[in-house]
């Protein structure tokens, strides 16, 4: 049974925006013991953004909304006793992915993708003669 507190008596204590990155990838890292794998990467990819008492989560694509909304009051009430403020509320955004924000996937993607920040990479793979496998 959950104890009812009054507003009055929640508390209000301020935080910066460092100790709130840090309970979020705590709360993270516990996350990802618990096997829950997609909401621990959407923590760890972006820190949260904070305005006044507002957190606000990006993530990539509605399934991560899904998925996470069930689980989300857990964390909030986890951010309210860890930064000592009964006040706190979190909002999830999707965020509109960009042709060049995507990952290279396969193998070769990931070499040309690496060539593209270094080219030297091709120079040593001719030096060397090293058959790359995609």
């Amino acid at each position: 049974m959950k104890k009812v507190v009054a507003e009055e008596d929640l508390p209000r204590n301020q935080f910066s925006t460092d100790a709130l990155i840090s309970c979020t990838r705590k709360y993270a890292h516990i996350l990802k013991d618990l096997g829950k794998e997609t909401f621990y990467h959407a923590l760890i990819k972006r820190d949260p953004k904070l305005s006044d008492e507002t957190i606000t989560l990006i993530v990539d694509n509605e399934v991560q909304v899904a998925y996470i909304t069930p689980i989300l009051p857990e964390f909030v009430e986890f951010l309210k006793t860890e930064l000592k403020n009964g006040f706190l509320d979190v909002n999830l955004i999707v965020t509109e992915q960009n042709e060049s924000e995507q990952k290279p996937i396969t193998g070769k993607d990931k070499y040309q993708a690496l060539a593209r920040k270094n080219p030297n990479i091709h120079t040593l793979r001719n030096r060397f003669n090293l058959d790359i496998e995609f």
